[in-house]
């Protein structure tokens, strides 16, 4: 399916109302992703002094802000915003096939400090998680994945460090928070069933995706 080509953050901001799932980056369906559909002005540059220009990157922080979407790990493990108009039945059927972590789990205690901190940068929650040392990035980033997958976890920001001369660096740190905390507790409760909700999400990627079998929909939907 063949989508308008995206010039700036306020176009984009707009299709991702309007498409209601769109992953960020190449997601191995063609077409399907804002890098795909932003023009080459927005995409990936190396600069001769070793830095990088990427505005598609950087405006990460404005729809997600803009849109009130939400944003997370949800589209097989990569990240993606899901439109305000949508989140709900998405929430509802995830948790369903993701249910909350059993008590006393390394993914509760992850929820659980992230509710009495209502927002923490991913390496300070880690770090209040006690997952410090060799090879604790990558184990805690595994739990994280999971429940934003199941939607419990969501990006609210992306926080940027800044250099003595004042000068930001860096790929920016995701503003993790619930997405109770965020949106509110009814936009993450429904009271149709989670399969209503999955058979409504899947009429709408059949029209998003025409082209792609059901059991490829299936797949990305969960």
């Amino acid at each position: 399916m063949k989508y308008p080509e995206i010039h700036n953050c306020a176009e984009l901001t707009v299709f991702v109302d309007k498409i209601g799932f769109l992953p960020l980056l190449s997601s191995g369906i063609a077409g399907w992703s804002a890098e795909d559909i932003v023009d080459e002005d927005c995409q990936y540059v190396k600069l001769p002094d070793g830095g990088w220009e990427w505005p598609l990157w950087e405006w990460k922080s404005s729809v997600i802000q803009e849109s009130g979407c939400a944003y997370g790990k949800f589209f097989n493990k990569k990240a993606g915003f899901i439109s305000k108009d949508w989140w709900t039945d998405f929430c509802n059927w995830r948790r369903h096939i993701i249910p909350y972590p059993t008590q006393g789990s390394i993914e509760e205690a992850i929820l659980l400090t992230l509710h009495e901190n209502c927002s923490m940068i991913t390496r300070d929650l880690r770090s209040a998680c006690g997952f410090i040392g060799k090879n604790m990035r990558s184990r805690f980033d595994t739990f994280l994945t999971k429940l934003e997958m199941g939607g419990y976890i969501v990006t609210e920001d992306f926080i940027y460090p800044y250099d003595k001369h004042n000068h930001r660096y860096g790929w920016g740190w995701s503003l993790l928070t619930t997405p109770e905390t965020l949106f509110g507790y009814d936009s993450c409760h429904t009271d149709i069933s989670p399969e209503e909700s999955y058979m409504k999400i899947l009429s709408h990627f059949k029209k998003m995706l025409p082209e792609e079998s059901e059991q490829s929909l299936k797949q990305i939907i969960g």
